[in-house]
């Protein structure tokens, strides 16, 4: 077997630090788009962590904040189940801090990235957004936990997640524009409806945070629920569930007769193809009494549906493209090459 003498690896390895120095101090629009892709994955990591342990029951796994106990900021104990929980809260709290230096490298690149020579204000804004959000979620998570977890509060924690979502969304795509006007690609009902699937979209993902903080699944056996029947808070989620779908094929006539851009046409089919299958989860796990595994799928795709949706108005307007360097840093080193728009 070959073996990479050290010789050969710190050349590469000074290599791979100047790049990553250069994608943070001096990024180019290609550099400025993998931070912010990297700022929306993270952020859609950062639910799916916090409804893993909200479903696994680890929501008081760590007793404490900042610390998880009282004697110790890391997860300590010696064994059962108890220590599996702790383990499990203190873990999404890890996932928190290497989120958090995403976003931090994320702002600045889009603080020092130059369009047209120029400092591009809506970037700063939208990369600073992500590092602050963060922080107040780890604020509001502790407030959470020293609450023994008030199904309100565990709502608006999510609720706050999604919201990151959407801001890392608008910079992901803004990052990829000029500052040029706007110019509209559909008729005007056609945009409106597309933002009112977005609203629906998060109307349905707030009713089921009722839901959830309603039955079983409320991140730990002997917290505060929702004074609320369970069966009726979960008619209300699908009948909101069956308003989306409804609205997913109005925009679907409207994107066809409104002879929209092929990607909101096909962004459009992926939300309503995503939203089926979200319904099929829904009723499964409700009719097979709530398991947590199949309950986080079903968080899964209303994260997925709520990034599609969110992608679709922007796809019906056009800034055009940020011009693109005539050679890029990782392409010139042989390292790889930019990713595709």
């Amino acid at each position: 077997m070959d073996r990479v003498s050290p010789a050969t690896a710190a050349p590469a390895a000074l290599q791979w630090r100047r790049l990553l120095a250069d994608s943070l101090l001096a990024p180019s629009a290609t550099a400025l788009r993998r931070w912010a892709l990297a700022g929306l994955v993270t952020s859609i990591l950062i639910i799916l962590t916090g409804a893993a342990v909200r479903l696994s029951q680890s929501g008081l796994g760590c007793t404490n904040w900042p610390n998880c106990t009282a004697t110790s900021l890391v997860a300590t104990g010696t064994t059962g189940d108890s220590l599996v929980h702790r383990w499990v809260e203190f873990g999404n709290r890890l996932v928190t801090v290497a989120i958090f230096v995403v976003a931090i490298g994320l702002f600045i690149a889009a603080w020092q990235y130059r369009g047209d020579t120029a400092r591009r204000r809506d970037l700063v804004w939208l990369a600073a957004a992500q590092p602050a959000a963060i922080v107040v979620q780890a604020l509001l998570g502790g407030v959470v936990v020293l609450t023994k977890l008030n199904p309100a509060l565990v709502s608006l924690h999510f609720l706050a997640s999604i919201a990151l979502v959407a801001a890392a969304v608008a910079l992901y795509v803004r990052c990829q524009e000029s500052q040029e006007p706007a110019m509209v690609l559909a008729p005007r009902p056609v945009r409106l409806a597309a933002l009112g699937v977005v609203g629906a979209v998060a109307l349905m993902m707030s009713a089921g945070t009722v839901v959830t903080g309603t039955g079983p699944l409320a991140g730990a056996p002997d917290v505060s629920r929702y004074r609320l029947p369970l069966e009726g808070v979960t008619q209300f989620h699908a009948d909101i569930g069956w308003l989306l779908g409804g609205l997913v094929v109005a925009l679907l006539l409207g994107l066809r007769l409104g002879k929209a851009p092929r990607r909101a046409v096909r962004l459009g089919w992926l939300l309503a193809g995503l939203i089926a299958a979200q319904g099929v989860v829904g009723y499964a796990q409700y009719f097979s009494g709530l398991p947590a595994g199949l309950v986080w799928v079903h968080v899964t795709g209303s994260t997925a549906i709520w990034v599609t949706a969110l992608f679709i108005p922007y796809a019906l307007r056009d800034r055009s493209a940020v011009p693109a360097p005539p050679a890029e840093p990782l392409a010139a080193h042989g390292l790889g090459t930019s990713l595709p728009r």
